[in-house]
């Protein structure tokens, strides 16, 4: 039996993606083909929804020794999902109009051949994320790209900035605060150091996030299984 402590190599990755992809009920994963190379994970193959991409992006992301996801899945969309831009980009500010955490009146949606393209200016990071997730599962919608920029409206002292977020990781469950390092300039937030995953890389750029002031996170974190 393989231990938390023991390197991955390539062939337990893809196996344990696969496996992944098969018990999550939300892909089709006979539609998702998976290769490993020096824990770097392409995914191929095509699927008829833009959310399945997103998900089997998510999942791939979380499997244990995975440094690097390349998603090279193509979004093809059965004839029955097709959708005008018009059409698609009534439905985005539709959804972005219902979702409580998000401030529609600071936001533009444009839709170019079913990609969805975001902008504007949010004062939290949860905002911007909460966006994407409002337009990514509409029927029609071959991708999006965010480009909504976070302006807080909320200034914190270099210092104050650095004590709360490294706080903030000591509490987190899912970091190891210790093997992580937080440098601050000005309202950007720069994250050095090494965790055992991809999705403790995620969860110490999200606490960072979540400190107010702070407009930009440089995540530069190591995976090193």
């Amino acid at each position: 039996m393989t231990t938390a402590a023991e390197p991955r190599t390539d062939d337990q990755i893809q196996l344990d993606v696969i496996e992944e992809l098969n018990w999550d009920a939300r892909v089709q994963p006979n539609e998702i083909g998976v290769a490993v190379k020096d824990g770097i994970v392409t995914l191929m193959g095509w699927v008829d929804n833009y959310a399945k991409k997103w998900v089997a992006e998510r999942i791939t992301h979380h499997v244990r020794g995975v440094r690097a996801v390349a998603n090279d899945i193509e979004v093809r969309l059965p004839s029955s999902a097709e959708r005008t831009d018009a059409d698609i980009a009534a439905a985005a500010t539709h959804a972005l109009e219902w979702d409580a955490f998000v401030p529609i009146e600071n936001l533009e949606v444009t839709v170019s051949k079913g990609w969805v393209i975001l902008r504007g200016e949010v004062g939290w990071e949860y905002e911007r994320r909460a966006a994407e997730r409002a337009v990514r599962r509409l029927a029609g919608v071959r991708g999006v790209t965010n480009l909504i920029t976070v302006r807080p409206r909320i200034a914190s002292s270099l210092e104050d900035l650095k004590q709360r977020i490294e706080h903030a990781l000591v509490r987190s469950a899912a970091t190891d605060a210790q093997q992580i390092s937080v440098e601050v300039k000005g309202d950007q937030v720069v994250l050095t150091g090494t965790v055992r995953s991809w999705a403790e890389r995620e969860e110490a750029e999200r606490v960072a996030w979540s400190a107010p002031g702070v407009t930009h996170v440089d995540n530069r974190i190591v995976v090193t299984p």
